[in-house]
């Protein structure tokens, strides 16, 4: 008796189904692979060896440089000088571009102006004016959906001309945060100004799936959260750049400060790029921290953000190298965080001049 034989129509049916699920599921698993962007850099590691301690703030050095002749000459010598100590902060009139604050550490006259002398500079030195690695804690308070407390933390990380910014941000105690975020830039020092290369923004919620939008610098284009892809705007930052950049500008001089002070410049948040973000300027006040009263500038954005992106106030310390004591980030009118520097900054050990010795990301 002959065994009976499936058609081979049907044979070759199967055949072809198999073939199709089996591509199917390799697609879809691909597309969990790709999904989302890629993943965010590693931290650089740095060792922070001293408290940064408050100092009277050191006026912006004055550099003169010779108008053009035929055998150019030498910049001639920065000066440095001390505001007398019963003169505020305020009184102390900014000199013209360009400058180069005084360092954290003892800085030599005859180091080249960052801008007027960049030729000068090398690759991987990005000049004495950038503060040291950073790391600033805070006391968080605010409101979402009611009364919240958390702790905070910003990191400003240098290595050469590269450089990261991370601010983290917890909603609950310390060893068990309702809500985590990370808000984090990575770039590179330039002499004018910080040039972010990438953003992104981790939110984690407790027993609930993360989220992670990031924004891309690519040369002449900015791609946004969305996938969008935009002109870039020349001397753009981004949501955590933003905060050094101020402290930059205010330490070298370039922006002046005063009460009503315009301070202008591009931002790429995740949603949109504004090309004229401006903050104000209100004045001088000063904030309770962990170290006592601090005078500090306080700066606030002249408009809110659209479409739900965060916008920060900033108060910044010209004892502490106009680094931030206070920030109050807000969502919209009933929901922000307000952090208070909880104690003295860290800084790390002015870097080797060795790329050998250096701390690698």
């Amino acid at each position: 008796m002959k065994a009976v034989r499936p058609p081979v129509l049907l044979v070759l049916a199967v055949l072809a189904l198999h073939l199709l699920l089996g591509h199917e599921v390799q697609r879809i698993q691909d597309g969990w692979v790709s999904e989302g962007p890629p993943p965010m850099p590693a931290r650089m590691q740095v060792e922070f060896v001293r408290e940064l301690e408050p100092q009277a703030p050191l006026v912006a050095r004055r550099a003169t440089v010779p108008p053009p002749r035929p055998a150019a000459p030498e910049p001639q010598a920065a000066t440095q000088a001390l505001p007398p100590p019963s003169a505020p902060a305020s009184s102390v009139e900014p000199p013209p571009e360009p400058v180069v604050a005084a360092a954290s550490a003892p800085v030599d006259v005859a180091t080249p102006v960052a801008g007027a002398a960049s030729a000068a500079a090398t690759d991987d030195e990005p000049g004495p004016e950038w503060p040291l690695s950073t790391r600033l804690s805070y006391v968080l308070t605010g409101n979402y959906r009611g009364p919240i407390n958390g702790q905070a933390q910003v990191e400003w990380l240098r290595s050469g001309r590269d450089y990261q910014v991370h601010l983290d941000v917890g909603v609950g105690p310390s060893f068990a945060p309702l809500i985590t975020r990370r808000m984090s830039s990575q770039g590179r020092l330039t002499p004018d100004g910080i040039a972010p290369q990438r953003y992104d923004e981790e939110t984690k919620i407790i027993l609930g799936e993360g989220r992670r939008v990031s924004v891309f610098f690519l040369g002449a284009e900015t791609q946004l959260a969305s996938g969008a892809r935009e002109p870039a705007r020349r001397g753009a930052q981004d949501s955590a750049s933003q905060f050094v950049h101020l402290t930059w500008l205010f330490l070298t001089g370039r922006e002046p400060l005063q009460a009503g002070q315009m301070v202008r410049f591009p931002l790429v948040l995740p949603r949109r790029q504004y090309e004229d973000w401006q903050y104000v300027v209100v004045g001088e006040e000063s904030v309770e921290t962990a170290m006592g009263w601090m005078p500090a500038w306080h700066l606030r954005p002249a408009r809110p953000a659209d479409g739900g992106d965060l916008t920060a106030e900033v108060w910044l310390a010209p004892g502490l190298q106009y680094l931030p004591v206070r920030l109050v980030i807000r969502q919209d009118a009933d929901n922000y965080v307000d952090l208070k520097l909880k104690r003295a900054p860290q800084q790390a050990a002015p870097e080797s001049t060795d790329p050998a010795r250096r701390p690698q990301p």
